[in-house]
């Protein structure tokens, strides 16, 4: 076994959940609501794992300081217009339980606000799952190592006993300055060319193949170097 890890990192939007389209229309619409130029698909997936103020700043860069709270209010709303259709991948249910089952530890680190991540945990029961979350609008934002350095200080796990899994460069580029490996999945919202190029330990195009990879790796409570406790 080549690594042995204490703490298993999920980024949310596109990684566990299947909210790429919901985020990227929101982002398109919001622009035409305000009648600044509509980003191309491209653009706006790209942002996705970034906080909103970022976000917004990069998919719409003609926006006006003064049109910003407007923008997110806009935002907000088209996607929780759409926020009651949004579901886990296909295997993710299974995979964190299974996870859950062996002791290691689960956390996650996303670009959504607070508010929108406590919604989302009570929408899919997973809250009692997660030993930490960290999200965009608590501190410094993805690619910035900030989130998953304080969940490692919380709940005093290692660096190199910590693996992130996201489906974007942000969530990559996190783990590469916080000295975590990391798990790059490719059916989120970055192309495969792009994840690759951050070096990631390993690539999957599939949870299957997520719960293939990361199952073998994950190390018991009790079962090597010590880590934090739930």
């Amino acid at each position: 076994m080549s690594a042995a890890f204490e703490l298993v990192v999920f980024d949310w939007d596109g990684t566990l959940i299947d909210s790429t389209h919901a985020i990227t229309d929101s982002l398109r619409a919001s622009a035409a609501d305000l009648g600044l130029p509509v980003p191309s698909r491209e653009r706006a997936s790209h942002v996705i794992g970034l906080g909103l103020l970022d976000a917004i700043h990069y998919a719409v860069p003609a926006i006006r300081s003064e049109q910003v709270p407007l923008f997110v209010d806009r935002y907000r709303s088209h996607f929780l217009a759409r926020d009651a259709q949004l579901h886990a991948f296909d295997g993710i249910e299974r995979l964190l339980a299974e996870i859950d089952a062996t002791g290691v530890m689960l956390a996650v680190a996303t670009g959504k606000s607070r508010a929108g991540l406590d919604r989302a945990l009570l929408q899919t029961g997973w809250k009692p799952r997660f030993a930490a979350t960290r999200t965009a609008d608590e501190g410094i934002p993805k690619p910035d190592p900030w989130m998953l350095e304080d969940i490692l200080d919380e709940l005093g796990v290692a660096a190199q006993r910590t693996v992130m899994i996201g489906d974007t460069t942000h969530d990559l580029r996190m783990a590469q300055a916080a000295g975590t490996a990391s798990v790059a999945v490719t059916y989120g919202a970055h192309p495969v060319a792009e994840l690759l190029g951050c070096a990631p330990t390993a690539c999957v195009d599939s949870v299957e193949a997520l719960r293939a990879w990361l199952m073998p790796q994950l190390l018991a409570p009790g079962a090597g170097a010590g880590g934090g406790a739930r």
